[in-house]
């Protein structure tokens, strides 16, 4: 499964921006082969963080994990020669997978990848700590007297 499409890509970016970016023959057309492979690594790199969180393939796909696919795989296409604002929107995508992978952030996804509508149980995952040690740095302290 593709957290990003084709269509996703040119609905963002517009169809000259990725045709300039991966038409490296001259012909004047999108090369979907090459945005194929960007949406690929795109997958592969959000695929690395959400692995240890959730079970993967995801069956539904967050509006969100499209956006940051979306991102990723311009940032792709780019390689080297990004503009700031295309190196800052994939930076802001690594660094929300990572609040994701973290439990700061939410895809609206449990772990076993249901949708968050409110019918789903509550489950655990005996991999995952419940509090992150930033949340209990404080908790050995001796309690406070007044």
């Amino acid at each position: 499964m593709s957290y990003a499409t084709q269509q996703n890509m040119i609905d963002r970016f517009g169809l000259q921006e990725l045709t300039g970016l991966t038409d490296l023959s001259n012909t004047g057309t999108l090369d979907v082969n090459v945005l194929g492979q960007a949406l690929a690594d795109a997958n592969n790199e959000i695929d690395g963080y959400l692995s240890g969180v959730f079970t993967l393939p995801l069956i539904t796909v967050p509006p969100r994990l499209i956006k940051l696919a979306c991102d990723i795989a311009r940032y792709e296409l780019y390689g080297v020669h990004c503009s700031d604002q295309v190196r800052q929107r994939y930076t802001d995508a690594i660094a929300y997978l990572k609040l994701v992978v973290t439990g700061v952030a939410s895809l609206g996804l449990d772990p076993l990848n249901n949708a968050a509508d409110g019918t789903s149980a509550v489950s655990m995952n005996p991999n995952r700590p419940v509090f992150a040690q930033c949340q209990l740095r404080d908790y050995n302290k001796p309690p406070y007297h007044l």
